[in-house]
């Protein structure tokens, strides 16, 4: 397969990418359909409102739970790993987790890295770092096959290529497998893309795969699949790689049952996915398949910061099930791309800022209406609203002002001008005179208002005063009725 130049779209430029992605007529009608899909197949996978509500709790107190003691199971499931034969190593950093893959890679002489779906891969470029040094990694999972192929990104968590349209796809598999023919058959392009891919699986040096629960009394590494290519990544070359982030660890197999329920249902709809992978070690003597070493990274970047704070600690109790994406009524609209970080839509707003900084996303925590969708069908029960709001405040506060638990970033948003008008505000509230002087003025002064009001003008008619206040208006109709004042 060839590959493209990906094309990243900074957060930063989360209001350009936004205004370009609703301006793509193609991109919101593909959008709106996988989206009303979605939340169809959800709402019909949990017709029991009270088990839902249950399973909900159960789900939020079981990943509470486990990260009350993160440290410490973290810990265990090291030495669980461990006593199973697998190797275990930390990054801190993303240049930290790469360099540690580039490594194993490279000691086997390694050419060509066959990957399972694994959003982490995504969070440090992997492909990139490996591609620049020679290495080939290819995508196996069908969603982000195609997005490879097509040098973009992945625009949803699950679904990674859910803006393309079958007619993209085929024409993708045209261009770049030798011998496709073009069709716009979905059955006849999902054989041809396994097809292309199958050959790859035996010649492959390394496999990689993500790692759903990771689960530390026993050290087995949890994988939810539905391709049945989780399975082959892991098992068919000779080294297989794991990378999580940290806050995938689970205290007891037990924990899984709930969350995998919980995870297949609230994704795509499914009471079960077709594989679920338990990787507990390396292929043991008179085995005759199985990968020859197991190893898995551990990544923190950034979630040390979230873990440390007790509100934003609830980021981490998150399940990547892609929810509050496929209810969010900006996503829904804007698609993944738009928000430029490797994971979009409400819950990327809460979790990159502590994976990137404030500095890169101050934009994101704004991009909600605030509606509590994203809440409502969170199965895990993580407040998203208040953590934005907690967040636009992170964003708002002095840069070089004292707090218990600072974030990457703080006061990137900070307006000194805006600060002031804010202070002016509560001290014009604060005071009855100051209030009446301020009411006349602005009710006399109307004429004077500015037509362009910074940001708010941009979609909405400049606000102006009354020309009379409340109380002048309350007084005038008691007068008229002959009330006393």
């Amino acid at each position: 397969m060839s590959t493209q130049p990906v094309t990243f779209h900074p957060a930063r430029r989360f209001k350009d990418n936004a205004r370009t992605a609703l301006a793509d007529g193609k991109l919101r009608g593909s959008l709106r359909g996988a989206m009303d899909f979605l939340m169809d197949k959800r709402l019909a996978a949990f017709p029991d409102t009270a088990e839902l509500a249950s399973l909900r709790t159960l789900g939020e107190a079981i990943r509470q739970r486990c990260l009350s003691t993160l440290p410490e199971l973290l810990e265990q499931l090291e030495a669980s790993l461990t006593r199973n034969g697998v190797t275990v190593h930390w990054a801190a950093t993303p240049d930290d987790a790469n360099r540690i893959i580039h490594g194993l890679v490279q000691a086997r002489a390694g050419r060509l890295m066959v990957k399972g779906k694994s959003m982490v891969s995504e969070e440090i470029e992997l492909n990139h770092y490996l591609e620049a040094r020679g290495i080939t990694a290819l995508e196996s999972d069908m969603g982000e096959y195609i997005v490879q192929m097509a040098g973009e990104k992945p625009t949803h968590i699950i679904m990674p290529a859910i803006h393309k349209t079958r007619e993209d796809i085929a024409a993708l598999f045209h261009e770049h497998i030798p011998g496709a023919p073009y069709t716009e058959d979905v059955d006849a392009l999902i054989r041809i893309g396994r097809n292309a891919l199958r050959e790859a699986y035996l010649n492959a040096d390394v496999g990689l795969s993500g790692v759903n629960f990771a689960v530390a009394e026993t050290g087995t590494l949890c994988l939810v699949e539905n391709e049945g290519n989780g399975r082959m990544c892991t098992t068919v070359p000779d080294m297989h790689i794991a990378i999580t982030g940290i806050e995938k660890v689970v205290e007891k197999l037990e924990d899984v049952v709930p969350l995998f329920s919980l995870l297949t249902r609230s994704a795509i709809g499914q009471p079960i996915t077709t594989y679920f992978n338990m990787i507990s070690g390396p292929r043991r003597p008179g085995e005759k398949d199985g990968p020859r070493e197991v190893h898995l990274v551990l990544l923190d970047n950034g979630r040390s910061q979230a873990y440390a704070d007790a509100q934003m600690r609830k980021t981490l109790q998150c399940i990547r099930c892609g929810a509050c994406m496929n209810h969010c009524p900006v996503y829904s609209r804007i698609g993944g791309h738009a928000y430029g970080t490797t994971y979009p839509g409400p819950i990327g707003e809460i979790l990159s800022p502590h994976l990137i900084g404030l500095d890169d996303t101050r934009d994101l925590p704004t991009a909600s209406t605030l509606c509590g969708a994203c809440a409502e069908v969170c199965p895990v029960r993580i407040p998203i609203p208040d953590m934005l709001i907690r967040l636009r405040e992170e964003s708002q506060r002095p840069p070089g002002e004292p707090t218990v638990h600072p974030l990457r970033g703080q006061g990137a948003a900070h307006s000194a001008a805006e600060s002031l008008a804010w202070k002016t505000w509560r001290r014009v509230y604060a005071s009855v005179s100051a209030y009446r002087l301020f009411g006349w003025s602005a009710s006399r002064l109307r004429g004077l208002t500015p037509s362009r009001q910074a940001g708010w003008t941009q979609n909405h008619v400049p606000l102006k005063p009354a020309a009379k206040t409340l109380h002048e208006r309350v007084r005038e109709r008691q007068a008229s009725k002959g009330s006393p004042r």
